[in-house]
């Protein structure tokens, strides 16, 4: 399992973009994780899946909420990660008025995912092998921070946990 001081895994994540720019079309467009997190702070948090109850009503929306205070903090972008595909991510993203705030990336085969560690078997509930809910703030590709939740809880992935980690 990924620990504070690993680098984050190598590997690509999707995401969706409803306008062109930045070299950027519109559609589903590679992440590659590495070039993406280089030289860069990232408040990163993973979740089971979107549109979910908590990952809906609280996870993605204290996110959105603490942007400004996190940018003020120190990091350069917020992801979300979640096992979906691009598209569900790109739709949850405009439910969930993420605009420029909060990166909505895609782990569509839980590759990156496998790769953490960090996986959630959800298999008995339907949902297949997903995201286990955590945090962690990544410094140059390096994971400064790591917060795990526990099965069912939401306590110390939260924005505001990152945030007071972030301002540390």
């Amino acid at each position: 399992m990924i620990k504070v001081g690993d680098t984050l895994p190598a590997g690509t994540l999707m995401e969706y973009s409803e306008v062109e720019g930045e070299g950027c079309s519109i559609g589903p467009n590679a992440v590659d994780v590495a070039k993406a997190s280089a030289g860069k702070t990232i408040a990163l948090f993973a979740l089971p899946g979107a549109y979910t109850p908590t990952c809906s009503a609280k996870h993605v929306p204290g996110y959105v909420e603490k942007f400004s205070e996190l940018k003020a903090a120190g990091v350069d972008e917020i992801w979300c990660v979640s096992v979906n595909d691009a598209f569900v991510m790109g739709a949850w993203a405009r439910d969930q008025k993420t605009g420029a705030k909060v990166r909505m990336l895609a782990d569509g085969s839980a590759d990156f995912t496998k790769a953490t560690g960090l996986t959630l078997d959800l298999t008995a509930r339907g949902m297949g092998l997903r995201s286990n809910r955590y945090s962690m703030l990544v410094k140059n590709g390096k994971v400064a921070t790591l917060n795990i939740e526990g099965p069912g809880k939401f306590e110390v992935s939260d924005a505001a946990t990152m945030l007071a980690q972030a301002k540390a």
